[in-house]
């Protein structure tokens, strides 16, 4: 028989018929495994671990068949410690079956830095000085002294700290500058609608200390915190206003703008035009 044939032949033909249909049959039955291996059309929701310890993150993941991982931990004050502070994915996110989900939690403990020696340097180089270090200054306390505004001492809780000694990262060292030989003064700065981080930075160099903080009704949660501007301030703002060195300023904030712009006014005018 030739091949021609053998082509045009019914026996051909019914041979092929069993081939495509096998190919058919295998590949209908390995996407049903793969669909079932990889839970195709199924997802979970990714619940909220944050907040929680891990003990309490573990007990969730397992009643939600997903698995826990720790990325990563870094020590946040304003968080309880020992829980979680970030997760990836985020709440809400739909993942599969048995997904690794990664936390990052808060640390118990803060992690340790040595404290630079910044005596005999000014106020502003310390500054930056302790920012490098993963510190923060703390009081500043003014003593009269020919070096004018320069760091006569460095302390730590109210002890004098040395260099090299470890103390928790994000500290407050409290710094004791020079005033000079007479009773010197600075101007009192305007912090009318600063953020109170913005008023911090401000307050310190212009060589004084942050007093009172007082957030009024508005501030209702953290975010409300971190948004407030200031509306008061004592001792108040006025050109060519003088205070000591190492004075407190008290701050009053809200993120009310009827209180932060009282003189905002509506133009309820209303204009017609004849047609």
């Amino acid at each position: 028989m030739t091949l021609f044939k053998f082509i045009a032949s019914k026996t051909f033909f019914k041979h092929l018929g069993f081939a495509v249909g096998g190919v058919i049959l295998l590949l209908f039955f390995t996407f049903q495994i793969l669909r079932f291996y990889t839970h195709h059309g199924k997802a979970l929701e990714v619940p909220d671990f944050t907040g929680m310890t891990l003990e309490e993150v573990n007990k969730k993941a397992k009643k939600n068949k997903l698995r826990i991982e720790v990325a990563d931990s870094v020590f946040n004050n304003n968080r309880p410690k020992g829980t979680v502070i970030e997760q990836n994915p985020n709440p809400g996110f739909k993942v599969k079956k048995n997904r690794r989900i990664f936390l990052i939690m808060n640390a118990s403990n803060p992690e340790k830095v040595k404290m630079p020696n910044i005596i005999g340097v000014s106020h502003r180089q310390a500054e930056a000085v302790l920012k490098n270090a993963g510190l923060e200054i703390g009081r500043l306390i003014h003593v009269p002294d020919i070096a004018i505004n320069n760091v006569l001492n460095q302390k730590y809780n109210g002890e004098e700290i040395k260099e090299g000694t470890l103390v928790p990262k994000g500290s407050k060292i409290d710094l004791v500058l020079g005033m000079g030989l007479s009773n010197q003064k600075t101007q009192v700065p305007d912090l009318n609608l600063y953020t109170l981080e913005n008023a911090k930075n401000r307050i310190l160099r212009s060589a004084l200390n942050l007093g009172a903080i007082i957030y009024d009704e508005s501030i209702v949660d953290g975010t409300d915190s971190i948004e407030a501007k200031v509306w008061r301030q004592y001792p108040s703002y006025r050109e060519n206003k003088m205070i000591r060195l190492g004075s407190t300023i008290d701050l009053w904030l809200t993120v009310d703008s009827a209180i932060l712009y009282p003189e905002v006014e509506i133009d309820t005018t209303i204009i017609i035009i004849n047609e």
